[in-house]
């Protein structure tokens, strides 16, 4: 008869990473009035590849104050959203991903919405999104978790990603897609989408601060302990 392997030792990893960069940074809990619309929220991670968020907000922002509505938007020529995204860091890129993005959903629903996302499960409707031009897993989290959605999806960014690589909870080489499909079922089962928000905002600091692409400053690290890397 074979035992019950019990729980994985990894979910009391990122549960002690969490207490952790909470001791270390402090709460980052997203205010209300920062889970914006699901279509902002789209618009945003689409544009904002490799881009600083403060920059990718303000396009967004900007974009929709200059014309009234992602349907014109959508109607823009790729030269005029190329310019609106000057700040990106691959503006005409950025600007043919949006495009096609917009009149996908046009094309499938009718003007540009998401209300149809309501009424489906969390990894169905992110399938739906991936389908779009410019969406993968990132994105999709990201409107899934961080919009008025307020779902449980982790979003894993290359700062994300390249933590959790060298602390060893998931495969060196593993892309954002897979790095998601194995943390996924390991995050804590008491954690509502907001925790699940703020583990990724705190280990995205971990990454810009510490746990650089090149520069290792482990010494200073408050994951460290829990590191494969830092250890």
């Amino acid at each position: 008869m074979q035992l019950p392997l019990g729980p994985d030792p990894r979910t009391e990893q990122i549960a002690a990473l969490h207490a952790a960069l909470i001791a270390h940074f402090g709460r980052v809990i997203r205010p209300a009035d920062k889970r914006r619309d699901p279509v902002w929220t789209l618009v945003q991670g689409v544009i904002g590849a490799r881009t600083k968020t403060q920059y990718s907000n303000a396009s967004t922002d900007n974009m929709l104050a200059l014309h009234g509505s992602w349907e014109a938007v959508a109607a823009l020529s790729e030269d005029v959203l190329t310019d609106l995204l000057k700040t990106a860091t691959y503006p005409a890129l950025m600007a043919q991903r949006l495009k096609a993005c917009l009149q996908a959903i046009i094309a499938e629903r009718g003007r540009v919405t998401l209300d149809h996302l309501h009424n489906l499960p969390t990894d169905e409707a992110m399938a739906w999104l991936e389908t779009l031009p410019g969406v993968a897993r990132k994105v999709s989290a990201g409107v899934m978790n961080a919009s008025t959605f307020n779902r449980s999806a982790l979003v894993i960014d290359t700062n994300h990603r390249r933590v959790i690589q060298r602390m060893g909870l998931v495969p060196p080489k593993a892309d954002t897609l897979r790095a998601y499909m194995v943390l996924m079922p390991l995050l804590p089962d008491k954690w509502s989408p907001a925790d699940v928000d703020e583990h990724h905002l705190l280990v995205k600091r971990v990454g810009q601060q510490f746990c650089r692409p090149k520069q290792l400053h482990c010494k200073d690290c408050p994951a460290r302990h829990l590191c494969k890397t830092g250890s």
